[in-house]
């Protein structure tokens, strides 16, 4: 596969909205543009980890073993279960918030949630499989542009992530979204709790 076909393809995958797409917005609409970046930046660290084993291989390893499958698929169902039941039932609080203080956000929790969201998904681990099955090769001079594309699908993560923090958290939105907030919240909360259920009954 050309490698312009997937750049192309890397892009249209990071946009398509998921998981990774619905913690940023929770996290960017109620804690606020920082907290926003860091779960961008969280997700951008659990690329890291997918195309790390699978240049080496790994991921085709977990694959073909299912029990071992399942446990992580399970564990990254529970995970984005988890977030969305405690967006939804914080739905009422998180309306009454009307200003963020972002210097006294933690930003260890929300680096931790946008790795976990994204590192837990088997199906992100799948698709660093499919892709990294057509870049690597057994000509090892093919390890070096394997490499840089790992590196551009993490800065696209990165990016499009932070964009998406800067646009939910700026002035133009801000008005629009405090008098929804509740139903985004509840929203995203449904969302997650979605892509759980999901992510444990498929086959």
């Amino acid at each position: 596969m050309e490698l312009i076909s997937l750049a192309i393809l890397g892009v249209l995958i990071v946009i398509s909205p998921g998981a990774d797409f619905v913690l940023v917005l929770k996290n960017s609409i109620n804690q606020g543009r920082k907290a926003g970046i860091w779960t961008a930046i969280g997700v951008s660290l659990a690329i890291c980890v997918h195309i790390g084993y699978s240049m080496l291989g790994i991921s085709y390893l977990i694959s073909q073993n299912q029990m071992l499958f399942n446990a992580v698929r399970y564990a990254g169902s529970a995970y984005l279960i988890y977030l969305g039941i405690k967006g939804i039932i914080s739905a009422d609080n998180c309306a009454e918030i009307e200003k963020v203080t972002e210097n006294h956000i933690k930003v260890s929790q929300y680096l931790v949630q946008g790795f976990l969201c994204n590192v837990l998904n088997p199906k992100t681990m799948l698709f660093f499989l499919s892709i990294f099955s057509q870049v690597i090769t057994p000509d090892t001079s093919e390890s070096h542009t394997a490499l840089m594309y790992g590196v551009y699908m993490i800065v696209l993560h990165g990016v499009w992530f932070s964009i998406v923090a800067v646009l939910f958290t700026s002035e133009v939105l801000q008005a629009r979204l405090l008098k929804m907030k509740k139903k985004l919240n509840q929203m995203c909360g449904v969302g997650l709790c979605s892509f759980g259920a999901m992510l444990a009954i498929k086959s």
